[in-house]
C-alpha cells in the first residue's frame, strides 16, 4: 500500500514537472512572437509611406524623403551574384567528394572535416577581417565587388558543405548500390541518382546560406563597402554599398526622415529575404516531386 502511494506522488510530481515545462515553453513562444510581430508593426508603420517603386529605382541622396536605394540594391544583387558562382559549386563539389569519394577516412581528412563545421560557427566580423588581409590588401583587389563577394563565399562556404553532405547522406545507400548494379560507373551513379534525391536538401540550404549572406553588414563594413555610392556598381573592380550598410547608416542619422528611409529599405529587404524562403520551398517541392 505505501509503495503505490510512493509510485501515485512519484507520478504527480513528474506531471507537474511536465505541465511546468509546457508553460514555460508556451510562454516563451508567445514571447517571441510578440516581440516579431510588434518589430514588423513598428517597421511598416514607419516605413510604408515610402514604399514604392521610385524608391527603389531613384539614386541615393543627402536630402531624407527623397533618396533611392537603386545603388544599394545594385551591389547587393552583384556580391550576392559573385557569391553563388563561387560558393554554391565549390560547396557542392567539396561535399560531394568528402562523402562520396573519400571512402577512406584519415587525419587529414578528419581534420578538414572538424573545421569546415568549426568555420561554420564562426562570428562573420572574421570573415571580413580575412578578407580585409587577403583579398583587400594581399591581393590588392581594394574596395571592389569583387573582395566583397570572395569574402561572403566564403562566409557561407563551410554551411552550403554541411547542408549538401547532410542531404547526401539522407539519401539511402541503395540508390548507389542499384546503380552501379545496372552498369553505372560510381560518378553516374552519383550524377543521375544520388544528386537528384538530395537536391531538396542541398536548395534548401542554399537559399538560406544566401539569406545569410543578403542580410549581413560587418563582414562588408571591415572589406570598405561604402555608405554612400552616388551610382550603381558597373563590373566587379567598383566600389559599391548594399542594402543592410544602408540600412545601418540611416539608422544612426539624427533626422527623423532618415530613419523613415531606413524603416522602408528594412522592408525592401524583409521582402527580398522572403522571395528567397519562398524560392527554397519551390524548389524543395519541386525536386521531391520529380522523384
Amino acid at each position: 500500500m505505501i509503495a503505490t502511494s510512493d509510485a501515485a506522488k512519484r507520478l504527480a510530481k513528474r506531471k507537474r514537472a511536465d505541465a511546468m515545462f509546457r508553460l514555460a515553453c508556451l510562454v516563451a513562444a508567445f514571447l517571441g512572437v510578440v516581440i516579431l510581430v510588434l518589430f514588423i508593426y513598428k517597421i511598416i508603420a514607419d516605413g510604408i509611406s515610402r514604399l514604392n517603386w521610385n524608391f527603389v529605382t531613384d539614386k541615393l541622396s543627402s536630402r531624407p524623403g527623397r533618396t533611392g536605394i537603386w545603388p544599394a540594391v545594385a551591389g547587393s544583387l552583384y556580391v550576392t551574384g559573385l557569391t553563388i558562382l563561387i560558393a554554391v559549386p565549390t560547396g557542392i563539389a567539396a561535399a560531394v567528394y568528402l562523402e562520396e569519394f573519400n571512402t577512406r577516412k584519415n587525419r587529414v581528412t578528419e581534420f578538414i572535416q572538424l573545421n569546415i563545421a568549426n568555420l561554420a560557427g564562426v562570428p562573420s566580423i572574421v570573415y571580413g577581417m580575412l578578407g580585409l588581409a587577403v583579398f583587400v590588401r594581399w591581393m590588392a583587389l581594394k574596395q571592389s565587388v569583387l573582395s566583397g563577394g570572395l569574402t561572403m563565399s566564403l562566409l557561407i562556404l563551410p554551411m552550403v558543405i554541411i547542408v549538401t553532405q547532410e542531404a547526401l547522406r539522407a539519401v539511402p545507400r541503395g540508390f548507389r548500390d542499384g546503380s552501379l548494379a545496372l552498369g553505372s560507373s560510381y560518378w553516374q551513379a552519383i550524377r543521375y541518382q544520388v544528386l537528384p534525391s538530395a537536391a531538396p536538401g542541398i536548395f534548401t540550404g542554399i537559399i538560406l546560406s544566401l539569406s545569410r549572406a543578403v542580410g549581413e553588414t560587418a563582414p562588408l563594413i571591415v572589406v570598405g563597402a561604402a555608405a554612400y555610392v552616388a551610382g550603381a556598381p558597373k563590373n566587379l573592380g567598383d566600389t559599391y554599398t548594399v542594402l543592410p550598410i544602408k540600412i545601418f547608416d540611416w539608422a544612426g542619422e539624427a533626422k527623423h526622415g532618415f530613419n523613415e528611409d531606413a524603416a522602408t529599405a528594412i522592408l525592401v529587404l524583409m521582402m527580398a529575404l522572403l522571395v528567397l524562403n519562398s524560392a527554397a520551398i519551390y524548389l524543395r517541392a519541386r525536386a521531391r516531386l520529380r522523384r
